[in-house]
């Protein structure tokens, strides 16, 4: 045989194994958007609760193009130790969360936005941060600059909001570590004359404010300041890709709709603020068809936890935020914990999935991790990967426990409660006593498969299996937990 025949075969040869096994085209990391509500109930949005008071299209329209959750949890029922599973992947009662005092999360310890830096992101967190700052002057706060130990320690590039929520002073906003204007003035008590209790409504605490700070222009405030994130960062670096963290201080109180959304739900001032917030999420959704960039951007829109919606809300404006699950926001039942959980990514994520799968919030590590390109968590870690869940890939359980908050351990379907569900506000504020006979329950323990709305306590009738489960928790916890001084965890491999 000679040269040219040889050549002529190894070309043939070339081109079989090419047709036979092409080369996979590479599809880059998207953005990634996350968007979580503070105190959205789980009955609130009009898509997840079609009786439902509110009308919500934009976050409705998230939900139809891509997956809804109908079992997933904050990772705690109250601001701060939501926020800590969902930032670290791991569970909140594993610290003390003395966020007054400190920053929560460690100096070494993995974040979201630390993780998807590792995997070539530009990382940014506009809204309530609540997990703690290491020098924040409760004493004297008009004598603040600058505040230490915040998102910009802890892996995010930028960061623009507040200290806590927007009924807690003192009020200002900070850019980065800088407090934009220091807190000199003040602003005395505020509430709504018609309230169902005296923290729901307009209401918020006085305290030193920042002379130019407006309670009610914070939504606006905070959605300017992702877009200039969004349009700087396509401007400066258009081939990497962006992390933004948006989360929001509604419809927490106060319930300050603008006037524009005022009426407009049948659920008062709180259905109105839950319409500016969905307002605000078609804002993003826009801006981002505008760029030219919605087919590669993920967005996962949630919420902190339950809301507080007391029973004399539901009899009053004949809308149930928590869609019948029992309880509220700071509740270990249902509607302390369950959150409506949508993730959407065009023509990647399939659309019009539904899930029943035990999720929590801690699992967005995992999940955004896969996502963004592979970063491998060890077992530090309490965060599982999703993802064949969002592709419509999986349909066995991806989880099987479940840890929420300080006293609640979900397996499977049997869900433990440690000592009473009843928390703080339901027991003070609660003006019929709805849930107050359970105060001193010792132990609760339900099958949520055949009693969804927790009726029914098995704590006598399944003693066995309720020490059981409590053991098993209580090994959980007891796994990695650190003390005040040491609660660095473990980092992304």
């Amino acid at each position: 045989m000679n040269i040219n025949n040889i050549a002529v075969l190894l070309s043939l040869f070339a081109l079989i194994t090419s047709c036979s096994a092409p080369v996979q085209e590479e599809v880059p990391s998207p953005n990634i958007i996350v968007i979580l509500a503070d105190d959205l109930g789980y009955g609130d949005l009009s898509f997840y609760n079609k009786a439902s008071k509110i009308s919500t299209p934009h976050i409705d329209q998230l939900a139809k193009g891509g997956i809804h959750f109908t079992d997933a949890h904050s990772a705690g029922e109250w601001c701060t130790p939501s926020r800590y599973g969902l930032i670290t992947g791991t569970y909140p009662a594993r610290i003390e969360l003395n966020w007054r005092e400190r920053s929560l999360i460690g100096d070494d310890q993995a974040t979201l936005a630390t993780m998807l830096k590792s995997n070539g992101y530009q990382t940014a967190c506009v809204g309530k941060w609540h997990l703690g700052f290491d020098d924040l002057n409760w004493e004297n706060p008009g004598e603040m600059e600058t505040l230490s130990g915040g998102p910009i320690e802890h892996g995010f590039d930028y960061f623009f909001g507040m200290h806590a929520s927007l009924d807690i002073p003192p009020y200002f906003y900070l850019e980065n570590d800088r407090i934009v204007e220091k807190a000199t003035g003040f602003v005395d008590d505020h509430a709504s004359p018609d309230a169902t209790t005296v923290i729901s409504g307009a209401f918020y605490r006085a305290g030193a404010s920042a002379p130019g700070f407006k309670h009610d222009d914070v939504l606006d405030v905070f959605f300017d300041k992702a877009k200039a994130f969004i349009s700087g960062h396509l401007t400066a670096a258009p081939d990497k890709p962006f992390f933004l963290y948006l989360p929001l201080t509604a419809p927490h109180t106060p319930w300050l709709p603008k006037e524009s959304y005022r009426g407009k739900s049948g659920a008062g001032e709180y259905g109105d603020f839950v319409m500016q917030v969905d307002d605000l999420v078609g804002q993003v959704t826009d801006l981002l068809d505008q760029k030219g960039i919605t087919e590669n951007t993920l967005i996962v829109f949630s919420s902190d936890n339950g809301p507080v919606w007391f029973e004399a809300d539901i009899d009053k404006f004949g809308h149930d935020s928590k869609a019948g699950l029992k309880g509220m926001k700071i509740d270990q039942w249902e509607g302390g914990s369950r959150i409506p959980l949508i993730f959407n990514w065009k023509n990647k994520i399939p659309s019009g999935q539904s899930s029943d799968q035990l999720i929590g919030v801690t699992d967005m590590m995992a999940t955004l991790a896969s996502v963004a390109g592979g970063s491998k968590l060890d077992s530090g870690f309490d965060s599982k990967d999703f993802t064949p869940v969002l592709y419509g890939q999986a349909t066995d359980n991806i989880r099987d426990g479940l840890v929420i908050g300080n006293s609640i351990y979900r397996k499977g379907d049997i869900k433990l409660i440690v000592g009473s569900g009843l928390g703080s506000l339901s027991r003070r504020y609660d003006p019929d006593g709805v849930y107050l006979p359970e105060a001193d329950n010792q132990g609760e323990i339900y099958n949520l498969k055949d009693d969804p709305f927790e009726t029914n306590n098995l704590f006598t009738s399944e003693s066995n299996l309720y020490q059981e489960l409590k053991a098993e928790f209580e090994g959980i916890i007891a796994r990695n937990k650190k003390s005040e001084q040491d609660h660095d965890l473990p980092a992304v491999k």
